[in-house]
């Protein structure tokens, strides 16, 4: 499986907010269900290598490398359930170790 990305992730400041605001903006169990789908998307078409990724304005998915993340932001991505939430209009980033 081949993985790209036209996000350059090195511009995005990471957050320890945009969780919050997600739950604000929707509602903690749409946010929540949100970030369970990220998972399963994960677990059905990612790896060891990928991280699942939450976009913030339209709760679309993807998956990115954790390498691409670890060098970029300095995230260790490392374990189960973490999310990264990510706002492209913003630049924002948040990881989410716990749902």
């Amino acid at each position: 499986m081949t993985y790209s990305s036209s996000i350059d992730l090195a511009e995005y400041q990471p957050v320890n907010y945009l969780w919050p605001q997600l739950v604000e903006k929707l509602g903690i169990d749409k946010a929540q269900k949100a970030a369970r789908q990220a998972l399963d998307l994960q677990r059905m078409n990612g790896d060891i290598r990928t991280l699942p990724v939450l976009l913030f304005e339209t709760c679309g998915l993807a998956l990115v490398n954790i390498d691409l993340v670890r060098q970029n932001i300095g995230f260790s991505c490392h374990g189960e359930d973490m999310v990264l939430i990510l706002s492209t209009q913003k630049n924002l980033v948040q990881l989410l170790r716990e749902i």
